[in-house]
């Protein structure tokens, strides 16, 4: 109500009598009538009151871009969440690729150490290991 106050009395100050003054060839504008006679009266139209459509376009947008920020709000805790739980995967990933090079590293030494029949099961063993480490760590 307020609001529809104030443009009703700023209308009614948009509606005064300008008048447009030329002195010595100089133009200067004012509200009150030329000293020296040689002006104008400019007509000012009035503002045209609020359009009802423009407000209820407004009102309906706000509500809108309210909606869309929830919307991005939502769904940027989606993707956080979604970032911690790649980041927790991507850690659990590393720790299993570390125990197989620790496996294979271990069952190599095994191998060193070993002679005879007991060097081809360990080279088998090492063997073996290597290949499960390139299945489950390819890089």
């Amino acid at each position: 109500m307020a609001a529809i106050a104030a443009c009703v009395v700023a209308q009614n100050v948009a509606a005064a009598t300008i008048y447009k003054c030329t002195v010595n060839g100089k133009v200067s504008y004012g509200d009150q009538p030329c000293a020296a006679g040689t002006g104008a009266e400019l007509a000012l139209q009035a503002a045209p009151p609020p359009d009802k459509l423009a407000a209820e376009k407004l009102a309906s947008d706000k509500l809108r871009l309210a909606q869309l920020d929830k919307e991005r709000a939502a769904a940027a805790i989606a993707d956080e969440r979604e970032r911690q739980r790649a980041a927790k995967s991507a850690g659990a990933l590393r720790q299993k690729c570390e125990r197989q090079r620790l496996k294979q590293k271990w069952a190599e030494e095994d191998l060193r150490k070993l002679r005879g029949d007991a060097l081809a099961s360990a080279r088998l063993k090492a063997q073996r290991q290597a290949q499960a480490l390139a299945v489950e760590c390819p890089a």
